[in-house]
């Protein structure tokens, strides 16, 4: 076969370090922005980025010369990094090591892209480690106790 087609679209999340609730209204919109231009630059596309003050979600679509564990070294690194240039006061931000990654079917992008953009409105009624035992669950990757050390 003479050319290469992938489609590679993951739903990933992520949280802030100690799931503290560092993403306020003042930084929100610009961080956003910065981080779809980092995954930009790593080769990948923004689908949609949002989030609440404790985490972010992030539907993308994937280079598949580009391994996730390197685009997501690459953005927690350096939107940490911004968000200390841009606001010293904050220096206090960083990001969780860990991150889930989701794979996403062509079918059911539409479903993931309205789940991401209605984040207030989802979490009234969820907390974010519900959400997050969830979504791993659904993936059958839930281990019990694993996933929730600060």
């Amino acid at each position: 076969m003479p050319h290469t087609y992938t489609y590679l679209a993951l739903h990933i999340v992520f949280g802030t370090k100690e799931r503290a609730p560092l993403i306020t209204a003042e930084i929100r919109d610009d961080l956003f922005a910065y981080m779809s231009g980092i995954v930009r630059e790593t080769g990948c596309k923004t689908v949609i980025i949002n989030g609440m003050p404790d985490h972010v979600h992030l539907l993308t679509s994937m280079s598949p010369t580009v391994a996730v564990a390197d685009m997501m070294r690459v953005l927690k690194t350096n939107a940490s990094r911004w968000v200390h240039e841009k606001w010293p006061a904050r220096h206090t931000f960083g990001w969780q090591e860990g991150y889930g990654a989701f794979s996403v079917s062509r079918s059911a992008m539409a479903d993931v892209e309205s789940y991401i953009a209605n984040q207030e409105e989802h979490h009234r009624k969820v907390s974010f480690e519900e959400e997050y035992i969830m979504l791993l669950k659904r993936h059958d990757l839930y281990d019990e106790g694993r996933y929730f050390s600060r």
